[in-house]
C-alpha cells in the first residue's frame, strides 16, 4: 500500500458533499422501492411453493431454480416516480419510507402492484407538504398582519377597567350604610387582573 493511497483514505468523501440533497432523496426513496420489488417477488414465490407443497404433498423447492431476471419498473414510469420524488423534502423521506413500508406490509402486493402502492404514498406525503406549507403561509401573513394588534389584545386582556361593576364602592352606599368611607379615591375606575 502506497503512502498516497493512504493519504486519500484519511480524505473525508467528497462524493457525498456534491450531491444536493434532493438527489440523495430521489436515490433514497427508488432504492427502497426496489428492495420493496424484490421482498414482493420473494413473497410470491414463497406463497407459490406453499401452494404447490399444499397440492401436490411434496416439496420440490430446492428443486427449483428461479430465473436471475426480475420484475422491474418501466423507464417510463421510473422518470414519472423520480419526479414525484424530487417533490419530497428531506425531513420527509424518512416518513415516506416508513408509510410505504407500512403499506406493503397491510395489503402484500405482487411485485407488479408496488410501484402503484409507491406512487400513492409519495402523492399523500406531497398533499400533506403542500397543506402544511400553505398553513405556514397563512400563519405568517397573519402574524405580520396582526403583530402590532396582537401586542394591544394581550394587553388589553391582562387588566381590563371595570367603571360600571356591580360591586363597586360609592360613597353614598357608605353614607347611607353609616360606615365610615374607606380612603380610596371613587372618582377613579376599578383595574383588575384576569386570567
Amino acid at each position: 500500500m502506497s503512502l498516497a493511497s493512504w493519504f486519500r483514505w484519511n480524505e473525508p468523501p467528497n462524493r457525498i458533499s456534491q450531491r444536493s440533497p434532493t438527489e440523495m432523496v430521489v436515490e433514497t426513496l427508488m432504492m427502497e422501492l426496489s428492495w420493496q420489488i424484490k421482498q414482493a417477488e420473494k413473497q410470491q414465490r414463497e406463497r407459490e411453493n406453499e401452494y404447490r407443497k399444499i397440492k401436490t404433498g411434496v416439496d420440490y423447492g430446492w428443486l427449483v431454480s428461479y430465473p436471475k431476471q426480475s420484475y422491474d419498473i418501466s423507464p417510463g414510469e421510473r422518470l414519472q416516480l423520480e419526479d414525484m420524488c424530487t417533490k419530497i423534502h428531506p425531513s420527509y423521506c424518512g416518513p415516506v419510507i416508513l408509510r410505504f413500508r407500512q403499506v406493503v406490509a397491510e395489503y402484500e402486493p405482487e411485485a407488479q402492484e408496488v410501484s402503484r402502492l409507491f406512487r400513492s404514498v409519495l402523492q399523500e406525503a406531497a398533499e400533506k407538504i403542500k397543506e402544511e406549507e400553505e398553513a405556514k403561509k397563512l400563519a405568517k401573513q397573519w402574524n405580520t398582519k396582526n403583530r402590532t394588534s396582537l401586542s394591544l389584545t394581550t394587553f388589553k386582556s391582562r387588566s381590563r377597567i371595570s367603571p360600571f361593576i356591580s360591586d363597586i364602592k360609592t360613597i353614598s352606599e357608605d353614607v347611607e350604610r353609616g360606615t365610615q368611607p374607606n380612603r380610596r379615591v371613587w372618582s377613579m375606575p376599578e383595574f383588575r387582573n384576569t386570567k
